[in-house]
């Protein structure tokens, strides 16, 4: 994870980062429990499953590039292959991708586990 970021923003940055990240994840949330209400187990249920673990993940900020890449894929899939309005899967695709791209901020699992380390003599 180290080498996919040089750092990991700290501050203002980091804590926008942080709001970009629950405004994902509690879209994702909305929008995948008000898809799955009423419905049958079906493969774009199934994908709705998986894109809402991988906003669990966003939201603690746990593997951000792999949860980012894999919410924009799906949410795209979605958009392509549903019958209704394309734009809420949309934004969430978009959102997903900067997330991937711009990294998980200071306040993640990710920065706690993966993060530059200072060494102290």
């Amino acid at each position: 994870m180290q080498r996919l970021f040089s750092t990991f923003a700290d501050g203002w940055p980091g804590a926008g980062l942080l709001l970009q990240r629950i405004l994902t994840a509690t879209l994702l949330f909305r929008a995948e429990i008000v898809n799955l209400a009423g419905s049958s187990l079906t493969t774009l249920s199934i994908s709705q499953i998986i894109s809402s673990f991988a906003g669990i993940l966003l939201l603690v900020g746990l593997w951000t590039p792999l949860a980012g890449i894999s919410i924009a894929v799906i949410e795209l899939w979605i958009a392509i292959i549903h019958a209704g309005d394309p734009w809420i899967s949309i934004i969430l695709a978009t959102l997903g991708a900067t997330t991937a791209m711009i990294g998980p901020g200071e306040w993640s699992l990710d920065a706690r586990l993966y993060g530059r380390r200072h060494i102290t003599t």
